[in-house]
């Protein structure tokens, strides 16, 4: 239990502090919020509990092949906010999007015959 309550605030405060640099530099915070620090810590959280390449592997493969579908996102979403949407729709209309895509990417991988 100690080891999951330290996980959940190492990954708190890594979501706070992008979200509080972004207050004084949407650059920088782009920068922080870019780096795959998810993805590293995942990687380090999975290995930590398994011992496993092969799932560090398979989970670096996934994330490999899930970044261009969540490119999507970050395009519908200033595209959203660009044209007027309000915040919370805008929001929500880039997410479904992306979740769209995800849905296409996934059945166009799958029909090229990569596995997951």
């Amino acid at each position: 239990m100690l080891y999951f309550a330290f996980k959940t605030i190492i990954s708190a405060v890594i979501i706070v502090s992008v979200a509080e640099i972004a207050k004084r530099s949407p650059l920088l915070a782009g920068l922080v919020a870019s780096l795959p620090l998810v993805s590293v810590l995942a990687i380090v959280w999975l290995y930590v509990d398994t011992k496993s390449p092969e799932q560090v592997i398979e989970l670096s493969r996934g994330i490999l092949l899930m970044i261009l579908p969540s490119l999507i996102f970050f395009i519908a979403l200033p595209i959203g906010l660009k044209i007027g949407m309000p915040f919370t729709f805008a929001l929500i209309a880039s997410m479904l999007i992306t979740a769209a895509t995800y849905w296409l990417y996934t059945a166009l991988l799958g029909r090229l015959g990569v596995t997951f």
